[in-house]
């Protein structure tokens, strides 16, 4: 009996059941509660427009973005683009370094998806769009950023051991998802607070050479994309964020890369 007709025999037998109910008893052969959900990702995620709630669409695929402060910046261009196409969602917090990925992914799955949240949701990634690295190359003291006297979060050889093990994580966890994986934007040439200008050269080097094992995973040259538009995208001097016409473009170009894959 399809749905269409089984709806008509509830009601033709006198019984009331809510679209909530639905979800929740698995009548319609999913479990997902959107309110459970939505009440436990209020607790998770941070508060902007990137880390809205999204209520998957099981017409759709799903995309998931994880990254740092330039991905929060053009995640909602990237849902724009991608609206009817996919469901966009973004990691719930800044990304951060390389060696924060892995457990972070694992709170986000153990908080939201089945079996752990009774209710939660029931789907796979479709495709999964990453980047680590632009707060590896950060130096830090104390909490703040600190060029003179800090420390570097991560040499590039930790960088390229802790993107090899994200890159194994990803393959064995979501291995029917198709991996992205955008290169670190650039530190502006003056430089920037606690970043030194040519770093993410470097280590975007460093992520290449890691990559080479793993040819399925596609890249997204994000650097190369966004380096010749430094003048007229960047927020401001000594600073490695862009403004809204920079991310609006790079929100494009990040949903063109995805909706390929899709």
């Amino acid at each position: 009996m399809n749905r269409r007709n089984f709806v008509k025999y509830l009601g033709a037998s006198g019984i009331v059941i809510s679209a909530s109910s639905c979800a929740s008893i698995n009548i319609f052969g999913s479990s997902y509660d959107e309110e459970i959900s939505r009440e436990a990702w209020k607790k998770l995620a941070n508060k902007g427009v990137a880390f809205k709630y999204v209520d998957p669409n099981k017409k759709l695929p799903n995309v998931f973005i994880y990254g740092d402060s330039i991905s929060i910046g053009y995640t909602t261009t990237v849902r724009e683009e991608l609206e009817e196409k996919a469901n966009v969602f973004r990691f719930h917090k800044n990304g951060q370094s390389s060696n924060k990925f892995i457990p972070f992914v694992e709170k986000m799955k153990t908080t939201m998806f089945q079996p752990y949240l009774k209710g939660g949701w029931d789907f796979d990634w479709d495709v999964i769009h990453f980047n680590v690295g632009l707060h590896d190359l950060k130096y830090m003291k104390s909490g703040k950023l600190d060029i003179e006297n800090g420390k570097q979060v991560s040499s590039t050889e930790k960088y390229k051991e802790n993107l090899d093990k994200i890159c194994k994580y990803l393959k064995k966890e979501y291995p029917k998802a198709k991996l992205i994986f955008a290169t670190t934007t650039a530190v502006p040439a003056e430089g920037a607070d606690g970043r030194v200008t040519g770093d993410s050269v470097k280590y975007n080097k460093a992520a290449l050479q890691v990559l080479e094992n793993y040819p399925s995973i596609q890249v997204n040259d994000l650097y190369a994309f966004t380096k010749p538009h430094e003048k007229e995208w960047y927020i401001k001097p000594h600073n490695v964020h862009y403004n809204e016409l920079g991310k609006k473009e790079q929100g494009k170009h990040v949903a063109k890369l995805i909706a390929e894959n899709l």
